[in-house]
């Protein structure tokens, strides 16, 4: 059985691709069927992988599973200094999603290509980020660390702990998924569909 720390990581990754790939999808249909927007739900999702990865996700693994693998091993050395490189520059991604959005929420339709730009872009980055985590890292870290290292990731994963949200910060998160989930229009919510305009 993998620690859970490592669970609780993959469970995560899973989450926010799927928030992703739902946001990919919302402006591929806003492009392509031409509905108007809904920013609201935009606003909501950039509120979630702003918050959800960046100040909740993204620490756990840089202060400890990287920080005591980075103690046991130099091997993984390289892989985490990018990685940890790539948790800062997500934020700075983020910025500019939100400042995309705004944008196209003043200049109509011409925005639309800009947001989606800035969509793939942070997509792209946090794809090609969770695939050195899985296939990197956590089976580095598996072969290299300790039953005590274990014990104590473990503990600090499961009791998430945030300054930002309390003690259970996981509550706030599934909350915001689940507005997103009531929000967003078939398929990948239950919200109401949208309809394209008549020609």
């Amino acid at each position: 059985m993998p620690p859970a720390a490592l669970t609780i990581i993959r469970d995560e990754h899973r989450t926010l691709s799927a928030v992703l790939q739902g946001l990919q999808f919302l402006v591929k249909d806003v492009r392509d069927r031409e509905i108007a927007p809904d920013f609201e739900l935009f606003t909501i999702i950039l509120d979630y992988i702003d918050v959800f990865p960046d100040r909740f996700h993204h620490p756990k693994e840089n202060d400890h599973l990287f920080k005591r693998l980075r103690a046991r091993t130099r091997e993984a050395d390289a892989v985490l200094d990018e990685l940890e490189a790539e948790h800062a520059q997500g934020e700075r991604l983020i910025h500019e999603l939100r400042h995309a959005l705004a944008l196209w929420r003043v200049s109509g339709r011409d925005g639309l290509a800009g947001f989606g730009k800035a969509v793939d872009g942070y997509v792209d980055l946090h794809w090609t980020h969770m695939r050195k985590e899985e296939d990197v890292v956590m089976p580095l870290a598996e072969r290299a660390l300790a039953p005590e290292d274990w014990a104590a990731i473990d503990a600090a994963f499961r009791a998430n702990d945030d300054p930002v949200f309390g003690a259970k910060p996981g509550q706030e998160f599934r909350r915001l998924f689940q507005l997103i989930v009531n929000l967003a229009p078939p398929p990948l919510g239950v919200g109401e569909a949208r309809e394209a305009p008549k020609r």
